[in-house]
């Protein structure tokens, strides 16, 4: 297992532990969930100040999760900061180039380096064998409910059209004129629930979570925090980066990781969903919903 995958699994055990925590080590934890990078940087003096907690308070958290003290909990993180990232540095000479560009070329650049770097951050923290869970729960199940509220309801709805080409059971919730909960009324654990939401984060998804595990539903979390409700509560978290220069959250790496979950359903289906996608598109060209280009 490489470092990286080490201080990864150090994130996976502390979310695993966040209910036997005291509040105080919640805060901790919560700082090293949404802050991994500090850890290998920083004493326990400087981490439990920036978390606003006590010393003490970090010792024991990391006590709690296997280790002996806060040095032991920090070594992974050292080490994976030691052998480093791949650097990218002509992107860095072209984003500074076009920061110099213009008027707007600072704005430009910020928005087009978070965007890179949110796909980076997602991807970075996320395993092909836990998407591959991921495809083979949705691919099993009876129904799947796709929910996301306000941005998140177009990309909810645009993962949901996709799947729809090839797959019946895929379904965007809320429904027009309904709400969350009153969409899985029926459901059962039979079915799985795609539920997505960053901070703030929204009240009718965090409740949606809750009520679905209720019902036994397998619950697939998409957020922007190991913290969030909507992955703690999830039997499947994944956490997309969402910075951004601009006031609302980032949806660009939430689209990539729908548009790569559901290359990974589509690959562990059967080759009946490529013929339905294949027959799904042949039927919009008898219909004429495409341009046909001129041979």
């Amino acid at each position: 297992m490489n470092d990286t995958n080490v201080s990864s699994t150090v994130l996976d055990r502390l979310a695993e532990e966040w209910d036997a925590l005291t509040p105080e080590a919640q805060k901790a934890a919560r700082y090293v969930l949404e802050n991994p990078a500090d850890v290998g940087v920083s004493t326990v003096r400087e981490i439990a100040e920036a978390a606003n907690v006590k010393p003490n308070t970090f010792v024991r958290m990391a006590r709690q999760v296997g280790f002996e003290g806060y040095e032991d909990f920090r070594a992974p993180f050292r080490e994976a900061i030691r052998r480093g990232a791949v650097s990218f540095p002509d992107r860095a000479r072209w984003l500074q180039d076009t920061a110099k560009s213009g008027e707007l070329g600072g704005l430009y650049a910020d928005m087009v380096g978070a965007a890179i770097r949110n796909i980076e951050e997602t991807f970075a923290g996320i395993s092909a064998e836990r998407l591959q869970s991921a495809a083979h729960v949705i691919w099993n199940s009876r129904q799947v409910f796709t929910l996301g509220v306000g941005v998140n309801n177009a990309n909810a709805r645009n993962f949901t059209y996709l799947a729809s080409t090839g797959m019946k059971q895929f379904h965007a919730i809320p429904r027009p004129g309904s709400t969350p909960v009153d969409d899985l009324a029926w459901a059962d654990g039979q079915d799985v629930l795609i539920a997505m939401t960053c901070k703030p984060y929204r009240t009718e998804v965090i409740e949606a979570v809750k009520l679905a595990r209720e019902q036994g539903l397998t619950v697939v979390g998409i957020s922007d925090s190991p913290a969030s409700p909507v992955v703690l509560n999830a039997h499947l978290g994944f956490v997309v980066a969402a910075d951004t220069p601009q006031f609302f959250p980032s949806s660009v790496s939430t689209i990539a990781f729908l548009e790569t979950l559901l290359s990974f359903v589509i690959a562990v289906s059967s080759d009946e969903i490529v013929e339905r996608v294949e027959r799904f598109h042949q039927r919009r060209h008898q219909l004429g919903l495409y341009v046909e280009e001129p041979e």
